[in-house]
């Protein structure tokens, strides 16, 4: 269990940075695009060795499943960042799923979680939701902000419980390369008709080759840390990547509420805390 914590938490840093990066970028949906579409050039070998070891058929419909929830998240992760500071928005799309998928995952997984480990939860989501809820100028600002920001939510916990059963038919490699298909897949047209992409890679093409590394990459660390131990645990620990966004975007972005999300951020570090020492 020791190994699956430290892989988590180091697919929480990697996360908080691309992201990071994604808030910063030009073109929102371009910078996406450009890196899911280099990570799905280094993972299909992964894909046609399993397919060609053969997979069973629900695999193939997991496979689909999971294409459709990468779909809606990277078509409402673009819109989420125009309208929320990245300090703001990303812990109300990590609480979402905080929440959901320990609650779901107990239930489909059969899994179970102590009740110091619920407070931890508890801790981490109520940490998530007050970085996340701090006042937005005006009710109209709040409710378009809101929107796509909880349904980023909603598919970050679609896709994770999806892959944790994946995961017995191809191997985290390949899934890699399914999760950056979606992405690819829904971001293609408004890419290619922004034409945006040469101006876009112009700009950030360091950022782009880190992202392509970072984003795959820290997804992959948290696949493998699934096969090692319970998702309802391991889920909420991962919101960690939440503690480094924060920082991150009071830091280097100059976001407001500084010293209140620090604190926010603190408690959700307790929360972590908790899961990992006493949550099973």
């Amino acid at each position: 269990m020791a190994i699956a914590l430290g892989l988590v938490l180091a697919s929480g840093m990697a996360h908080s940075i691309w992201n990071l990066f994604t808030k910063t970028s030009r073109n929102k949906t371009v910078f996406l695009w450009l890196i899911h579409l280099g990570g799905c050039a280094v993972f299909l070998p992964f894909l046609i060795h399993d397919i060609s070891s053969g997979i069973p058929i629900e695999g193939y419909g997991l496979m689909a499943v999971t294409i459709l929830f990468q779909m809606g998240y990277m078509y409402l992760l673009p819109i989420a960042y125009e309208r929320a500071d990245m300090s703001q928005a990303y812990p109300v799309m990590r609480g979402v799923a905080a929440l959901c998928v320990p609650l779901l995952g107990i239930w489909i997984y059969d899994e179970y979680l102590t009740f110091a480990g619920w407070l931890g939860v508890a801790a981490i989501v109520a940490g998530l939701f007050a970085i996340g809820g701090l006042r937005l100028a005006g009710a109209g600002r709040r409710l378009a902000a809101l929107w796509p920001i909880l349904l980023v939510g909603v598919m970050i916990t679609g896709y994770t419980l999806n892959d944790k059963m994946l995961l017995e038919y191809i191997s985290p490699l390949s899934l890699i390369f399914v999760s950056n298909l979606g992405s690819v897949i829904v971001l293609f047209r408004s890419s290619i008709r922004s034409k945006a992409i040469r101006a876009e890679w112009s700009a950030n093409w360091h950022s782009i080759l880190i992202g392509t590394i970072l984003s795959p990459g820290s997804y992959l660390l948290f696949l493998f840390a699934m096969k090692l131990g319970p998702v309802s645990q391991l889920a909420p620990i991962r919101e960690i990547s939440t503690v480094f966004g924060t920082l991150l975007g009071i830091w280097l972005l100059k976001e407001a509420h500084g010293r209140s999300r620090v604190l926010f951020a603190a408690v959700i570090t307790t929360g972590i805390v908790t899961i990992g020492i006493w949550g099973t």
